[in-house]
């Protein structure tokens, strides 16, 4: 009774109280939200080249590519779209990064200088919800992983009863695999961001190989000759172009979350050269996965008369056991890593940020383990276009944010941004009552038309004109590009001027004046 009356009490849940860099208390940072100090910047350009070789070969970008095939587009329509998609992200991506490695804050802290500090909470928490989404989502993939791991080792796991009706998506021996996974999965999530690196580097060895090995069997089965070359694709005219317009927005859907909070990662670079190699090493990365993907299940749909979009169900086709389970293996790594990296870790500093004083990365990451029950994420995988339809559907909200990050640092304040004012509820980046009504004016514009696009994609029954479908086939450009458009235009006829400086100030100017006082008078002392 004495444990369970301690658990009860708000204090027990308080973090450990710390000194915080320039917070005016604990109730707004934590160690976890205060700048890197620079021991702990410890990630090199080739950390970045195998986070994203690792995170291009993992599930969602296989099954982004193959999805494409399924709703008409051949590999020639395919392959581009995923290039350009990523090509677009890379340069955002970088955009962004470049601010994390400059400014060793994370995305929670730096969305307040754009959106001010209170309203950086609504990016935040939808940041949130995001990250939660496709947490469960790879949740359900690796459970998949582990259904054809158990299958190969013992077949008669596919004969399991199935207590569950065909309405819900998912089979008892499903929903048994998804909690295997999920305990596997859950100690990974306490490794500390400096540390989890080497989880990359180890999948970029291992998973790459096993993409290889797969292509090299779809080839081998059934030759380019008379699979892959004589695809073509089954849409002609306009129909043809906004397949294609909707396949590249879904490309950009598929990192897009990352792009808003990569500074999450490049606050741990050792200087802001290592994280420029983005701009290369994704697109590069991603088109050959996309280019994987695609030839494999090309190779499927000959071999088994269907197009099996998802990788773990070509696999379940496979009678060698052997490849079957060290395949799935393959994917089991490639998505923990993918998961822990681009969702948890993500999550954790959000909620960090939205509760400090109870809340570190590491509870935050816990936190989302636990949403992936709530999420059913069986149900948005349930066929190709819905998941291409999720993927479409919440880049309404992060093209603007992009759009909005982007123009403030680089165009607006041109770089010459106030660190510690960031940690501040009364500081320069209050603007109006805690509201950049810039930024909020910009959502305004860019989020409402594609409104109707999204409520058809969830409900195909409802019918809301091609005019709003064909937008929101490009949802993620139209909301990045008119959002930093409106908002630098407003940022430009009323500026606000007390957040305008001649330079940048990354350190507490008082803290500064402080420890400059103390060494003249330790200095006087000695002499």
């Amino acid at each position: 009774m004495s444990s369970f009356s301690r658990l009860s009490k708000r204090a027990t849940w308080q973090l450990e109280t710390e000194e915080t860099s320039f917070a005016p208390s604990n109730s707004w940072s934590n160690k976890d939200m205060d700048p890197v100090p620079v021991e702990k910047r410890t990630w090199s350009t080739w950390n970045y080249v195998a986070y994203w070789i690792s995170d291009a070969t993992n599930a969602p970008v296989w099954e982004l590519a193959s999805s494409m095939l399924a709703i008409g587009l051949s590999w020639r329509q395919a392959l581009p779209a995923i290039a350009v998609g990523h090509l677009i992200i890379a340069v955002v991506m970088v955009l962004n990064g470049t601010i994390g490695a400059r400014l060793h804050v994370s995305f929670p802290v730096l969305n307040r200088s754009s959106f001010g500090f209170w309203f950086s909470y609504f990016s935040v928490i939808s940041r949130v919800v995001l990250a939660m989404f496709w947490f469960s989502i790879q949740t359900f993939t690796g459970s998949e992983c582990i259904y054809q791991m158990l299958k190969a080792i013992w077949p008669s796991v596919a004969r399991l009863p199935n207590h569950l009706p065909a309405s819900a998506n998912i089979t008892t021996s499903g929903m048994m695999c998804y909690l295997l996974y999920w305990l596997v999965q859950f100690p990974f999530m306490l490794v500390s961001p400096q540390k989890i690196r080497w989880l990359f580097v180890v999948k970029a060895m291992i998973v790459p190989a096993t993409w290889v090995a797969m292509l090299i069997w779809a080839f081998v089965r059934v030759p380019p000759s008379q699979g892959l070359l004589n695809q073509h694709t089954t849409l002609k005219g306009s129909e043809l172009g906004w397949a294609w317009m909707s396949a590249v927005n879904s490309a950009l859907g598929l990192y897009s979350t990352l792009a808003v909070n990569i500074p999450d990662f490049t606050r741990y670079a050792k200087n802001e050269q290592a994280q420029r190699v983005q701009i290369f090493i994704i697109p590069i990365a991603f088109t050959l996965a996309g280019f994987v993907g695609i030839a494999v299940t090309t190779a499927g749909q000959q071999l088994y008369g269907e197009t099996l979009w998802d990788p773990l169900r070509l696999i379940d086709k496979w009678d060698n056991r052997a490849a079957a389970f060290f395949a799935s293996f393959s994917f089991l790594l490639a998505t923990l890593g993918t998961n822990i990296s681009a969702n948890s870790l993500s999550a954790g500093n959000d909620m960090s940020a939205l509760c400090p004083r109870y809340i570190n990365i590491r509870r935050g990451q816990v936190i989302c383990a636990f949403s992936a029950w709530i999420m059913c994420p069986w149900e948005i995988l349930n066929e190709a276009t819905g998941f291409l339809a999720f993927m479409n559907g919440y880049t309404i909200l992060l093209g603007p944010f992009a759009g909005i990050m982007v123009t403030d640092y680089w165009l607006v304040h041109r770089g010459r941004v106030d660190v510690p004012s960031m940690y501040r509820p009364r500081g320069r980046y209050r603007y109006t009552g805690g509201v950049n009504w810039r930024a909020l004016l910009a959502l305004l514009i860019s989020v409402p038309p594609n409104l109707p696009g999204l409520v058809s994609s969830i409900n195909t029954s409802i019918y809301v004109g091609s005019g709003a479908t064909h937008l929101f086939d490009i949802a993620w450009l139209f909301g990045f590009f008119v959002a930093s458009f409106v908002y630098y235009v407003a940022s430009v006829l009323f500026p606000a001027t007390e957040t305008m400086l001649d330079e940048a100030i990354l350190e507490d100017p008082s803290e500064n004046s402080e420890c400059i006082d103390s060494k003249q008078e330790e200095t006087q002392v000695g002499a």
